[in-house]
């Protein structure tokens, strides 16, 4: 590396050190570079193995990237989905002593795709579908903590499988701005119309190539996550009024939030003169309600969805085994031990990177829940878990880091032999007692 170059970061990696800020980012050769899937964007960006991870880097101003480097590290406070800043590389010259773009650099999301590299060949309604819920559900989070993006699309997101649906984060804050005020109704509906006409217009290039459905609908798609978002606001935001004798209804709104993911630190409730009626509203909305508890049971940090699977899983272990009146600590210590961990422990060395485990232990409760249905019988988790194995998750694309031009058509190749699941418990499969 010639000359200096200023870097700021919370922690620096002395690798990065090694890389070639002498040269420009389109000049840096296959040594540095990780050939992952990227989406679209008005920057160069590409990525590089440090350390053993892989991270995004990208050129623009040094203004542009410090404020985004510190907008990412006050999202990150403010617990929003949203990429890892890593390092803002500045006073970067070529070996002619020439100026070169500063580079902001992030850590590479595990396990998380773009939208156009989460289907192989044609895009299909549902999955466009849940893509647009996943991101409304991002935008909702995000104008809940005041944050404008500026800039929603699907190309500006990173999407991760969560439990059958997807979990957005966001990728370039680069035009978000944070008012400490929160957004006014203009601020917020101008966000979701700029995310309606982007998301049209991606699809419509997708169309445009060939790779969609026939039945999909672009239009109809983007007009999806105008509904999807209001209705989630008014659910998470909006005031509810009822007869005083209706104060079940303060605890069924409680319920109905938390099933939606979303815990509530602060209730406003109001009553009229006459005593006669109720107002309630929430005031403060933190997402995550089913991953903080499933972290706190068992220590695993998943998704949204995934932790509401492995909940009711814990809760079918439990009164499977008549032990629902014990410490639930110790329960979900006992299903760790004896369900979760073996199923974590049985999948090949070789196949780990195809997706992250709770994703996985989701699958398998598929894969079991259909194979009982074929067979007409209850399916123990052992025998479920060797046919997911071979019949499902060897054919998967790797998704830890995907190693893959995104236009590539994966020609997947057809495996034999079969693996059994060997666990350290001799004891039956409490499954296969149900």
């Amino acid at each position: 590396m010639a000359g200096s170059v200023n870097i700021t970061a919370a922690t620096v990696d002395p690798a990065l050190l090694d890389l070639p800020w002498n040269l420009p980012l389109d000049q840096w050769s296959n040594e540095h570079i990780a050939l992952l899937p990227k989406g679209i964007s008005r920057h160069l960006v590409r990525f590089a193995n440090l350390s053993g991870y892989v991270i995004a880097i990208k050129e623009t101003t040094a203004e542009m990237a410090q404020r985004e480097y510190e907008m990412l590290r006050t999202l990150q406070r403010l617990d929003v989905p949203c990429v890892d800043p890593v390092a803002v590389i500045k006073n970067r010259t070529d070996d002619d002593g020439d100026a070169l773009n500063a580079a902001l650099v992030t850590r590479h999301l595990k396990f998380s795709l773009p939208y156009r590299a989460l289907f192989s060949q044609t895009l299909r309604p549902d999955t466009a579908t849940r893509l647009v819920d996943a991101l409304a559900v991002l935008l909702v989070r995000l104008h809940i903590v005041g944050f404008f993006w500026g800039d929603v699309s699907l190309s500006n997101t990173l999407f991760r499988r969560d439990a059958g649906a997807f979990a957005a984060y966001l990728v370039d804050a680069e035009t978000g701005q944070l008012y400490d005020g929160g957004l006014s109704n203009g601020q917020r509906e101008n966000d979701l119309e700029i995310a309606r006409v982007n998301i049209a217009g991606e699809l419509m290039d997708l169309e445009a190539g060939g790779r969609v459905d026939e039945e999909l609908d672009p239009i109809k798609v983007s007009n999806g996550i105008v509904a999807a978002y209001r209705s989630l606001w008014k659910e998470l935001t909006g005031s509810e009024s009822f007869s005083s004798s209706e104060r079940w209804r303060i605890s069924q709104r409680v319920e109905r939030l938390n099933e939606l993911g979303f815990d509530i630190e602060e209730l406003a409730i109001k009553t009229s003169d006459e005593g006669t009626t109720v107002r309630i509203q929430p005031k403060v909305v933190d997402a995550g309600h089913h991953s903080r508890r499933l972290l706190r049971l068992t220590g695993l940090d998943t998704g949204e969805n995934q932790a509401r699977r492995l909940l009711n899983d814990l809760d079918s272990y439990s009164a499977t085994l008549g032990k629902r009146g014990l410490d639930e600590e110790a329960m979900a210590h006992e299903w760790l031990l004896r369900v979760f961990e073996p199923v974590v422990r049985a999948i090949p060395n070789d196949l780990k990177g195809k997706l992250e485990p709770a994703e996985v232990f989701h699958q398998l409760l598929e894969h079991r829940w259909f194979m009982s249905q074929a067979e007409g019988r209850d399916v123990p988790l052992a025998e479920a878990l060797t046919s997911y194995i071979n019949d499902i998750l060897r054919h998967r694309r790797d998704e830890a880091t995907v190693v893959a031009p995104i236009t590539e058509t994966l020609s997947i190749p057809v495996i034999g032999g079969a693996t059994t699941a060997e666990t350290d418990d001799d004891e039956d499969d409490w499954r296969s007692k149900v």
